[in-house]
């Protein structure tokens, strides 16, 4: 549908009225006009015609035909008027305009037969005789009580329809001008009545665009004074309720964008009403484009959508601990009833905590004291065994006994090594704790020189090459001490589990953010399955040849610890066949 303004609604049914009414008025004054005229004329010429009643009665006698049409002639000529005497049977006696010899008898005449018939008649028609339009009134002259004959009097219109033309043409223009005045006014009018609801058109615009401040101006017009006064109290209330919703939903959001626990609010339907960053984050979802719709069609976690379902449906808090496979976390769930400002219930909120990392530690502590108390066995059973071989009577035989002395100072020095590798790992978290690590600038390829020097035995005694390369200027932030403990360890593995007369090469270079310090092998190599946690506690790779090489379990561990003290990592890439590269990334001074 069109929509128009309201002036054209107004103005053109205020002109419309005054048009209708001018036309009314018009058309009713002149039917009247006419009417009185006609009334006047008919009027006038019965006057006439009742004071030539007497005259033509005394002249109707036989013979005084002549004497009757000059009186006819005479008195009309004097009254402006045609006179005509009828006879009842249509014959003409005497006429003022024409010769009654030649005139068609008049008992057709409609004026003449209601005349004879009731006493008067009147008629308006076009005179073929006169060429014009007349007005004719008869009356029938009584004798001896019967009617001797008609006097008919007579006068032309055609002035009286120039008159009635006059006063038409001014009636019109008069109308015209009072239309005009009238299109005027009623324009005024309108305007002084759609100009304040246009007003208020724009200022309820203002509104609608959030600008509150924005006040409406006091019409004159008690009506649209108290409407204005009214939106704008309306204007200041919502400003005042919208600035306290923003500030209570800023401070919302803030507190949601701060947490680490996702909360999630979802209506009776299960349609997510909001989440906050972090539970969108855990779930691997995009926050924008999963508010409004359904758990199911967002989240595709049957676990979550049961949990969800019994927070729906419980009465009181519930609980429960959630698998997602994505990435193999964990996930803390508490659901609690959603509540409207009645106190029904509308829906559910849900917390999560994501205990990934928790029960990642707890793997690694289980799997740390499963180790830790294996690796510490095996040495403590075999010392026990041999003790007990010696005290049974192996100690009188010297050849064996001197044999079972040297098992138990290896064994003892495998437990050795672990208690001092576990009490170096131990310092090393404790001091990174505590910040108690000094690190100094200071050259690099020295570090480098050291721990290949502390190699060398173990290194010749397989004829494997160790080559270096790095620039005597490269320089980072190190504790020297600890980080030749870290690439001593990875050239002991190296050497370890490399073939005789393979090559073993250490680089140090500088790029853009940090100092990458490679030591690279020609090795065994490392099945994918085993990368991500090659650097845990006493994780082994093949257990029963690290244990014949006289591994603790805990060497790749203290050099991920070092590489943390320094503020960096250790990275590994490795494939079986083609050897292994472990990376100790430095941060730039």
């Amino acid at each position: 549908m069109r929509l128009r303004k309201l002036i054209w609604q107004l103005y053109p049914t205020y002109l419309l009225i005054t048009l209708l009414s001018l036309v009314a008025a018009t058309w009713y004054a002149s039917r009247a006009g006419r009417e009185f005229f006609i009334r006047q004329t008919s009027a006038g010429l019965e006057a006439r015609g009742r004071l030539l009643e007497p005259e033509v009665l005394e002249r109707l006698q036989p013979g005084q035909e002549a004497g009757l049409e000059a009186l006819c002639q005479k008195l009309g000529q004097k009254s402006a008027t045609r006179i005509t005497v009828i006879l009842p049977s249509g014959k003409v006696l005497g006429d003022s305009d024409e010769d009654p010899g030649r005139m068609d008898n008049h008992g057709d005449r409609p004026e003449v037969i209601q005349a004879l018939r009731e006493g008067r008649g009147m008629a308006t028609r076009f005179s073929h005789t006169l060429d014009q339009n007349m007005m004719y009134v008869a009356l029938a002259l009584d004798r001896d009580g019967r009617t001797a004959a008609v006097v008919r009097t007579a006068v032309s219109i055609s002035s009286l329809d120039q008159t009635l033309r006059r006063i038409y043409l001014q009636i019109a223009l008069g109308g015209a001008v009072i239309a005009l005045l009238a299109a005027g006014v009623s324009l005024i009018v309108s305007r002084r009545l759609s100009r304040p609801l246009e007003e208020m058109k724009r200022g309820a615009e203002h509104f609608a665009r959030g600008e509150l401040h924005y006040r409406l101006a006091m019409p004159a017009s008690e009506e649209m004074a108290g409407l204005a006064l009214a939106l704008n109290q309306m204007a200041q209330e919502l400003d005042e309720r919208l600035r306290g919703i923003t500030i209570q939903r800023n401070e919302q959001e803030a507190i949601l964008a701060s947490m680490v626990e996702g909360v999630l609010a979802l209506d009776s339907d299960q349609r997510l009403l909001s989440l906050n960053q972090a539970a969108a984050e855990m779930l691997r979802i995009k926050r924008e484009q999963a508010a409004g719709r359904s758990l199911p069609a967002a989240v595709r976690n049957l676990d979550l959508q049961k949990f969800v379902e019994q927070a729906l449906a419980a009465g009181e808090p519930v609980e429960s601990e959630l698998a997602l496979p994505e990435g193999g976390r964990f996930l803390q769930a508490h659901g609690t009833r959603l509540l409207d400002p009645q106190g029904q219930r509308i829906g559910a909120v849900i917390v999560l905590h994501d205990i990934t990392r928790l029960r990642r530690l707890e793997t690694v502590r289980r799997d740390f004291v499963a180790n830790v108390s294996h690796e510490l066995k095996t040495p403590i059973t075999a010392i026990k065994g041999y003790l007990e071989t010696l005290q049974e009577g192996a100690i009188r035989e010297p050849q064996e006994a001197g044999r079972f002395l040297e098992i138990l100072a290896k064994q003892a020095d495998r437990l050795n090594a672990i208690v001092d590798d576990l009490l170096s790992l131990a310092r090393l978290e404790a001091e990174a704790e505590q910040k108690k690590i000094e690190l100094l600038s200071g050259p690099i390829a020295p570090v480098l020189q050291a721990a290949m020097q502390s190699c060398a035995v173990s290194a010749e005694a397989k004829k494997i090459e160790i080559e270096l390369s790095c620039a005597p200027e490269l320089q980072a932030r190190i504790n020297a001490p600890l980080l030749e403990q870290a690439v001593s360890n990875l050239l002991d593995n190296a050497i370890k589990y490399s073939e005789p007369e393979r090559k073993i090469s250490v680089e140090a270079i500088r790029n853009e953010s940090e100092v990458l310090i490679r030591v690279h092998d020609q090795g065994w190599g490392i099945e994918k399955e085993h990368l991500p946690r090659i650097f845990e506690r006493f994780y082994r790779v093949d257990k029963g040849r690290s244990r014949k090489l006289g591994g603790t379990g805990l060497g790749l561990s203290i050099v991920k610890h070092i590489a943390l003290a320094h503020g960096g990592e250790v990275q590994v890439e490795s494939r079986p066949g083609t050897g292994s590269t472990f990376t100790i990334c430095l941060p730039l001074i």
